[in-house]
């Protein structure tokens, strides 16, 4: 049985650890040719904690941040790790009503951006919600090209010899990360700094990453899985190579002119680099490729299969966990083929799992049952300390609201979800939120919105709509403009219409969502 990681106590005693260990190695690259060595991260982490501090910013202070995946972005992470302050990371695609709830919620006192990316106004969004609810914003200047300021980081420097004492409590409550779970509202989740590390002894053990691995990171940093892929590379020598956005079109080759051995993470990119293989040839467009990674949504069997068809791997590794509970499970890429194709492995080190009935009767092996868990990474509890008491059992468990089966091996299925979400791109996406905000459309009487199955993106939101007597029935883009009219992003308004004359619903009233998952099934 693999022992736990030897995790120093905090983040910032992980990087002064890595900056000895990783002196002159690579650990961070960009698609700008630029690139941070362990003891570059931790000498740019400090100058700009530095020049923060001087905005007000010590331990303690909760400062949101909605930063793209850059090499910015993680000297930020890392800089206010530095100074102990409480991150509360956004993901760049979250708009007027997510940012605006969950900065009121948490509390924000400083907010940390850039002003336009990607054409939208992230700088005005922060400004204006500034004026609302009071906090402060500090600007980033991502629009400036690299390559005209000689490639260097795009960060404010301030004297290091200025700097307090870091801290050495690990225990402390210093993230919220942001999970919109089965409810309308995104619910802000706890963690400390020794539990978010903890997430990462899936991809360190799991995966088995090493100084030689090269690993192409195209997800928001933003999410809970940033910190612990940096803590993975932090730990093992592995470089990130990071990518502000992926395009299916051009990506995959600059992936390849990296030399990447690890690729993830999600259906829509492994779609991608199995087309851009086709494109390239007989010979690997990834010659070094060990193996490719899955998480945040299952990978159908086919995918796996195809991986090894186009890709000359073994297989896709997938992995499980929540924002809640990180990399709860992990597969070994050397895992025989049909735990690779349809498990997400054994628990990590650490890490106790069990399935349940609805009778709280513990199951047997091949039992399906609601997934629970025990173990270093699970959270703190809410922000909104009311969700606490329904998120544990009586015997500290964890529930997940997956659906799953544990085999004798001791290997994890997830079957389905209990939680009424949808996971497009292996984004989490509430349909009662989108639900909420079609009801408002003039033209419909009654809605349901279920997850639909989409080989693009894994799911997608389909709206079952009735439509209101005498009015003209909705398009899909008429629904698409009222959401965003609404606040809602891009990815959560609906990408599937079906008008229907009545909604089916049980003698309580409440709509038979299974029966409308099963005709877009």
């Amino acid at each position: 049985m693999q022992e736990i990681p030897p995790y120093p106590p905090t983040i910032w005693a992980l990087v002064e650890q890595a900056a000895e260990e990783w002196d002159d190695h690579v650990l961070l690259a960009d698609d700008h040719g630029r690139s941070l060595t362990g003891r570059g991260l931790r000498d740019a982490a400090e100058a700009t904690a530095a020049a923060l501090a001087t905005e007000g910013i010590v331990a303690g202070t909760l400062v949101s941040w909605q930063l793209p995946t850059t090499l910015e972005t993680m000297v930020v992470m890392v800089a206010l790790a530095r100074l102990g302050a409480v991150q509360n990371p956004l993901i760049p695609i979250l708009r007027e009503r997510e940012v605006g709830f969950i900065t009121n919620q948490v509390g924000t006192e400083v907010f940390v951006t850039t002003e336009l990316w990607r054409g939208f106004g992230h700088g005005e969004l922060a400004r204006t919600l500034a004026a609302e609810q009071g906090f402060r914003v500090v600007l980033t200047d991502l629009d400036t090209d690299p390559a005209t300021i000689g490639n260097t980081l795009r960060l404010p420097q301030g004297d290091p010899g200025t700097l307090p004492s870091p801290e050495t409590d690990g225990s402390l409550m210093r993230w919220i990360y942001t999970s919109s779970g089965t409810t309308a509202d995104p619910k802000g989740v706890r963690h400390t700094d020794r539990t978010v590390m903890h997430g990462a002894t899936g991809p360190i053990q799991g995966l088995g990453s090493t100084r030689d691995d090269i690993n192409a990171v195209a997800v928001p940093v933003s999410h809970i899985g940033g910190m612990l892929m940096l803590t993975a590379s932090l730990m093992t020598g592995m470089r990130l190579v990071l990518f502000e956005s992926f395009d299916p079109a051009t990506s995959p080759e600059r992936m390849a002119a990296h030399g990447a051995t690890v690729l993830g993470s999600a259906v829509p990119f492994f779609l991608a680099y199995f087309d851009a293989q086709r494109r390239h040839g007989a010979d690997p467009l990834f010659p070094r490729l060990r193996t490719l990674t899955g998480g945040g949504a299952s990978t159908p069997p086919e995918i796996s299969r195809m991986a090894r068809e186009v890709m000359g791997v073994r297989g896709i590794a997938n992995s499980w966990g929540l924002t809640e509970f990180p990399v709860a499970t992990y597969g070994k890429p050397d895992a025989p083929l049909d735990i690779l194709d349809t498990t997400t492995g054994p628990v990590v080190a650490g890490v106790e799992v069990r399935t349940v009935t609805d009778e709280e009767r513990v199951c047997a092996p091949g039992e399906e049952g609601e997934l629970r868990l025990r173990g270093p990474q699970c959270f703190l509890g809410y922000v909104d300390d009311s969700l606490d008491a329904a998120a544990f059992d009586v015997d500290g468990w964890f529930r997940t609201g997956d659906l799953g089966i544990i085999d004798a091996g001791g290997n994890v299925t997830v079957t389905g979800r209990i939680k009424d979400i949808i996971i497009r791109n292996a984004e989490n996406i509430s349909a009662l939120e989108i639900e909420d905000a079609l009801y408002s459309h003039p033209a419909i009487a009654d809605v349901a919105v279920v997850a639909a199955p989409d080989p693009r993106t894994g799911e997608h939101a389909c709206a079952f709509v009735v439509v209101a007597p005498g009015a003209e029935p909705p398009t899909l883009q008429s629904l698409a403009e009222h959401c965003r009219s609404r606040g809602l992003a891009v990815q959560k308004c609906p990408e599937q219409l079906e008008l229907v004359d009545v909604l089916p619903r049980n003698s309580y009233g409440k709509v038979l969502k299974q029966e409308l998952r099963t005709r877009v099934a």
